[in-house]
């Protein structure tokens, strides 16, 4: 334990090692980790230290997108024509307080993800399928607390029961997201999250749970327990009552180091053993060839990316003088689709490509992986072609912004190289075209942008979205629904779209779903709500004395992504 509190007092401190111990394990990213409840967590960050604290009832197999395997529980069957999920759950496991696990922290869990329902997390396709509607209690007033209380029960024989109203194909996938992880009842309830009970369940719908008191005292089953965490850094160690094989690795560091360059030299000198590396760039110039480096390249990009344009923003201190007087955007300033189709014009695909991707990208036609099925390599896209940005920017708002010329505000992740890249070729391209257009990049915080953004506060970003399950759904309702995660990213809706991934939720024909994804990739080529950027081939970098990280196994779907597996798998030689 001396040990402990000193890795924890030197680390937290931002105290560096000569070279990282053998039994620890040093991760340096720009991020901060926005949350450690998995009843909140929706992002990378969060649920790259929550898959590992915490554990889920079933994982990814290996490298299979498509094969599950058991983690919690043992075995499962499903009966009543698709709608009836029964588990079985492992037995002898026991969370960080010491509780032991039991069915009834796996109904908590479920039922606290389904009461609660908060529009920052990724509970609503879990509501989705359980209770037919992504909505909460509070937006949709057909919930009910039997109607919760039904859908995921504990049977006599203690085994997890999950009732859908309708079956769902993609909803065994679905319970292998981080953010459904088992959470401890008991320790939750004592440090006063909801009850589990009638009681008081409509107090909690639709809370926040990203700053909950299990935020800071989380209870898991998974191979790591928290000590420390604190703006800068999280501090694991392994749990000895751990149910599975002991971790090699028994101290994890995640250290937020805002600075590429820091980042870089702490991983060549043996300090850090995996970071945040920057771009296929940064990597290739600064990084490959040295000694203790290994480069992972060709690796699966099942993520996609895109530039928001945000048709309804409602901050107005980002909105200048609020007028298309040169000096501001009004608040529905990209509710014209001609200066949607402008800055869709103005990008530099074929630039991004060669000076971020290093020449090994691709410019994909929708916001879907193209490895995923519904992709369509024919839905049309835009190029870089300045004559026709100042075509449609002329046409834009009746001719008064090409006259007048406007001042827009835009933000990306601090430390996120590529990110701020994509934005400072956009700027200089949509500068370039008329003296009058001015482009203000700014970095923020990703805790902050992410909040911000759901808020619809800010009128251009750049964000991309990893799969929660491997489905094109996953992606298609996401990006392009009304009733999507990012939609009030962007507030753009079109009805006849709603409809088609509507029909395309409900049907198991393939092709079926394969043509409605392809019309909405057209629709919204039409339409220009995004401007797509470009997807790069996959590639990590780590230190060569890692053992079980990326060279020798990678699942994109688990988001610890530096190397595709869980810390537990890890260890050095």
């Amino acid at each position: 334990m001396k040990k402990i509190a000193l890795l924890s007092t030197l680390l937290l401190a931002g105290a560096a090692f000569a070279a990282a111990p053998k039994d620890t394990l040093v991760v340096q990213e720009s991020a901060d980790i926005p949350t450690l409840d998995p009843g909140a967590t929706y992002d990378t960050a969060s649920g790259s230290v929550v898959e590992n604290i915490y554990e889920t009832l079933l994982t990814y197999k290996g490298s299979s997108l498509r094969d599950l395997e058991p983690l919690l529980a043992t075995k499962w069957t499903i009966s009543n024509g698709g709608k009836t999920y029964t588990f079985d759950l492992r037995k002898n496991v026991k969370f960080h307080s010491g509780n032991p696990f039991t069915c009834a922290d796996a109904e908590y869990t479920f039922q606290r993800n389904l009461v609660t329902n908060a529009a920052e997390s990724g509970n609503w396709f879990l509501s989705d399928s359980l209770l037919g509607t992504p909505s909460n209690a509070n937006d949709d007033k057909s919930i009910t607390w039997a109607k919760i209380n039904n859908a995921v029960q504990c049977n006599s024989q203690g085994q997890l029961v999950f009732n859908l109203p309708k079956p769902d194909p993609a909803f065994l996938a679905k319970l292998a997201f981080a953010g459904q992880s088992i959470v401890d009842k008991n320790w939750a309830t004592k440090l006063g999250e909801w009850s589990g009970t009638e009681a008081d369940w409509k107090n909690w719908v639709g809370k926040d749970l990203q700053g909950s008191k299990l935020n800071a005292q989380p209870s898991g089953t998974g191979a790591y327990r928290l000590v420390r965490k604190d703006a800068n850094a999280v501090l694991a160690q392994a749990f000895d009552g751990y149910w599975g094989q002991k971790p090699a690795i028994k101290n994890v560091i995640i250290q937020k180091v805002p600075e590429l360059a820091a980042r870089q030299q702490a991983f060549l000198r043996g300090d850090a053993d995996l970071i945040e590396a920057g771009t296929r760039a940064n990597i290739e110039e600064q990084l490959k060839g040295k000694p203790g480096v290994v480069v992972v390249d060709g690796l699966p990009n099942t993520t996609a990316t895109a530039v928001f344009m945000n048709e309804n923003i409602k901050d107005p201190a980002r909105l200048g003088s609020g007028k298309l007087d040169g000096q501001g955007i009004p608040a529905n300033f990209f509710s014209d689709v001609n200066v949607r189709r402008g800055f869709a014009y103005a990008f530099n695909y074929a630039q991004y490509i060669s000076d971020v991707l290093k020449g090994k990208g691709k410019q994909r036609t929708m916001l879907l992986p193209d490895s995923f099925p519904g992709y369509d390599p024919k839905v049309k896209t835009y190029k870089y072609d300045p004559a026709q940005a100042k075509a449609y920017f002329q046409r834009a708002w009746g001719g008064q912004l090409w006259k007048n010329g406007f001042t827009l505000n835009v933000a990306y992740r601090a430390g996120s190289v590529g990110a701020q890249t994509a934005m400072e070729i956009l700027k200089k391209n949509i500068e370039a075209l008329n003296p009058k257009f001015r482009v203000n990049i700014q970095a923020k915080e990703w805790s902050a942008m992410l909040n911000d953004s759901k808020a619809g506060k800010e009128p251009m970003i750049i964000i991309g979205w990893a799969p929660d399950y491997a489905d094109p759904d996953n992606f298609m309702y996401t990006f392009y629904s009304s009733n999507g995660y990012y939609y009030p990213r962007s507030n753009w809706k079109d009805a006849t779209v709603d409809k088609w991934l509507d029909q395309a939720r409900v049907t198991t024909n393939t092709a079926e779903r394969n043509r409605l994804y392809s019309l909405v990739g057209q629709r919204a080529y039409e339409q220009s709500p995004f401007v797509l950027v470009p997807a790069g081939v996959g590639l990590n970098v780590e230190r060569s004395n890692l053992v079980g990280a990326t060279a020798q196994t990678f699942n994109p779907m688990i988001s610890f992504s530096y190397t595709g597996t869980f810390w537990k798998d890890l260890s050095k030689k």
